[in-house]
């Protein structure tokens, strides 16, 4: 399990971020405060603050997905 701290700022973002979510086969969930959504959900994500950071736990690993990770990635 990974944990990381990404911003998604448009929702185009949003949109690449839930698409590489998919093609994943493992559990990947994104938190915020006592939020836990499902990142594969594009409607769950929307309904976040996404002027805040998020945490996304990956229950498994992909190249692809961690080069998305990467590109929104905080601090």
């Amino acid at each position: 399990m990974t944990e990381h701290k990404i911003r998604l700022k448009a929702v185009e973002d949003v949109k690449e971020f839930v698409n590489a979510a998919s093609r994943c086969d493992f559990d990947i969930d994104i938190f915020h405060n006592r939020i836990i959504i499902d990142a594969k959900s594009i409607l769950g994500i929307m309904s976040m603050d996404l002027t805040k950071s998020l945490t996304v736990k990956c229950y498994g690993e992909n190249a692809g997905f961690n080069e998305v990770i990467a590109k929104f990635a905080v601090g």
